[in-house]
């Protein structure tokens, strides 16, 4: 039997080239482009300025991938989280926070993670799959509040930047005026710092960027990232020095805080330096504790003073919320415990 094709995801020339082949006509391309894309129609059979005989065609021939969660967690502040299976058989997760103002999905890239980061339930897992376009697409459209949605951020499991061409798929169907026509300023892309895929990522997209920083100091960060070894926060901040950031991209750096050992006045003194001129923010998030590990949480006054400290130093800093750490949705708890 065929394997089928998957739509979701096709930019507007593959899927024109793709519907041609089939003997069917060109317009045929931009009819279906309207159903999945703006009215968000997953079924041929639903798409009814189609002819029979094309829907059972593409019926037979093509596929608009919709698989739904296979599991919700709420949390007692709102927070959802969504087991999705892939089509290797493994697991990834999704997670959905709505506040006041907005309502954001926190989208996973990977199936676990490469990149081995001490602090990081993902990272433990190691890694499994990359997912592509479609699987990444069908997390944002396969849950109840996807019609909620304002903002999407690349800060789930996996590493954007190690699955970039996939990334940027997804980032280009949900920005383009062919696809979702979303801003990019609704997307944030994050990263640890792989430098080739962030090269590209600057080049490619206009989505906002957050990379993974952590500490300032480099011996300590090889420590806890090994990533640290092939591209060197150094280097990481050296390209983006050739960056315009004052536009409507925003840079941001996320700093976990570890209990007595990335708080004291030399580690802020020393994200100082490091950052000087750069146009950014610094989101310093609470570690979220995981078994074995010898990481804590920090003091919350500590962890104001270390903020106030930054931003008295000139650096624009906010504290991250911790949400849905009950339900292991907050940032680093990601692992889908239950996969097989």
């Amino acid at each position: 039997m065929m394997e089928k094709v998957q739509l979701l995801g096709m930019k507007p020339e593959e899927l024109r080239q793709w519907v041609t082949g089939q003997g069917l006509p060109s317009y045929t391309a931009g009819q279906l482009q309207d159903w999945i894309y703006q009215k968000k129609v997953r079924r041929f059979e639903a798409m009814t300025n189609l002819s029979k005989t094309t829907r059972n065609l593409l019926s037979e021939r093509a596929d608009i991938y919709e698989v739904l969660p296979v599991h919700t967690r709420k949390s007692v502040d709102g927070t959802i989280k969504y087991l999705f299976p892939t089509i290797q058989g493994l697991f990834i997760e999704a997670v959905y926070i709505p506040e006041s103002d907005r309502a954001t999905l926190c989208v996973s890239s990977q199936v676990g993670c490469k990149m081995n980061c001490t602090f990081c339930m993902t990272g433990r897992m190691g890694f499994k799959s990359d997912l592509a376009v479609h699987e990444i697409l069908n997390q944002i459209l396969s849950i109840p509040e996807t019609d909620t949605l304002t903002n999407i951020v690349f800060m789930g499991m996996g590493e954007p930047m190690d699955n970039l061409d996939e990334v940027l798929k997804a980032c280009d169907r949900l920005t383009a005026t062919d696809g979702f026509a979303w801003s990019p300023r609704r997307i944030t892309v994050s990263t640890i710092g792989v430098l080739p895929g962030l090269k590209r990522f600057l080049a490619e997209s206009h989505c906002h960027l957050a990379v993974s920083l952590h500490t300032a100091l480099p011996d300590q960060r090889l420590e806890w990232m090994p990533s640290q070894k092939a591209w060197p926060e150094k280097e990481i901040i050296q390209l983006l020095r050739t960056y315009d950031f004052s536009g409507q991209r925003r840079l941001s750096f996320e700093y976990i805080v570890f209990k007595g050992l990335n708080e004291s006045k030399i580690h802020a003194d020393e994200l100082v330096r490091l950052l000087k001129g750069l146009e950014c923010r610094v989101n310093l998030i609470r570690f979220h504790t995981i078994p074995n590990t010898p990481f804590a949480s920090p003091d919350e006054k500590i962890l104001q003073d270390f903020a106030d400290y930054l931003t008295r130093k000139g650096l624009r800093t906010t504290i991250r919320k911790s949400r849905g750490e009950d339900i292991q949705a907050a940032c680093g708890l990601l692992s889908t415990s239950n996969q097989q």
